[in-house]
């Protein structure tokens, strides 16, 4: 049963504010209690943080773009808990219901009449060359990336015990299935049907032409050491603010073991929202 709905908007986006002054008083009609993210203004119901939202909430509602269901999305760690994605105008390949669609398909979620989707997470470590270490969980990706003024730089790559290679880049994407079609997809990475059990891994500029994406089991640990001195380099999950690393420091992903459950429209599938976002077949 649902009884706790936490909303989380994208900030100064009037679109959202409009369906959050609306789905409040729409919700408390019905007997459910609503959590609304901090930053949000005066809506009428009770104002948490993001951890809060998570661990209170029985059913997530992300009114914007990915960005705003990947800010939330991290932070659930009940797979009984679902997010519904709704679509504020964007590109949006996680956040699949419009806004005219939302009162018909809250409905029935309410009704226990949903389908959920099961996302993989990865579990990401930043370790420095002193051993302290930083954890992370991502649903998109995890970016090892140069600034902007830096040279290429060196990325000493294995997957489990086996050396890959060591990719001179501006960079490295380390991708779940769901994030093949955000940075992944641009840097030319494969788009993997979301459910699989894989991660990519698609070197961002090359030097060398041959270094293609590869896909590797989701049992897998891939460790990538950074080998290079003097250089700005970026750890980023999920586009994030990230981590600055230094010669010697190490990232390690491997599958988090605990999926994101996203409501699913049983009307919809993914390759029809592949074909709309992406313009496929037309001319």
């Amino acid at each position: 049963m649902i009884h706790t709905v936490g909303l989380v908007a994208k900030y100064h986006e009037p679109k959202a504010e409009q369906m959050v002054r609306w789905l409040i008083p729409w919700l408390k009609k019905r007997g459910i209690k609503v959590c609304v993210e901090t930053g949000l203004g005066r809506t009428g119901a009770r104002a948490c943080s993001k951890k809060e939202l998570a661990a209170e909430s029985d059913l997530i509602i992300s009114l914007g773009g990915d960005g705003t269901l990947l800010n939330i999305a991290p932070l659930v760690m009940r797979p009984e808990v679902a997010i519904l994605g709704v679509n504020l105008g964007g590109l949006g390949f996680i956040t699949e219901v419009a806004v005219d669609e939302l009162e018909a398909v809250l409905r029935k979620t309410l009704d226990g009449d949903y389908e959920v989707e099961k996302r993989m997470t990865l579990e990401v470590r930043v370790i420095s060359k002193q051993g302290q270490a930083r954890k992370f969980r991502t649903l998109n990706d995890a970016v090892i990336a140069k600034g902007a003024r830096s040279r290429i730089i060196d990325l000493e790559t294995y997957v489990g015990t086996d050396y890959l290679c060591t990719y001179r880049a501006d960079g490295l994407i380390i991708s779940t299935p769901t994030g093949s079609t955000a940075y992944c997809l641009a840097a030319a990475g494969p788009i993997l049907e979301p459910t699989l059990g894989a991660m990519v891994l698609v070197p961002i500029c090359p030097h060398t032409l041959t270094n293609r994406p590869i896909v590797v089991p989701s049992n897998a640990t891939i460790r990538v050491t950074l080998r290079s001195f003097g250089d700005t380099v970026f750890f980023s999950p999920d586009g994030q603010k990230g981590v600055r690393l230094n010669n010697g420091d190490k990232v390690e992903a491997r599958d988090y073991g605990l999926p994101v459950s996203l409501i699913k429209l049983p009307s919809r599938s993914y390759y029809e929202i592949l074909r709309e976002k992406l313009k496929w077949g037309e001319r």
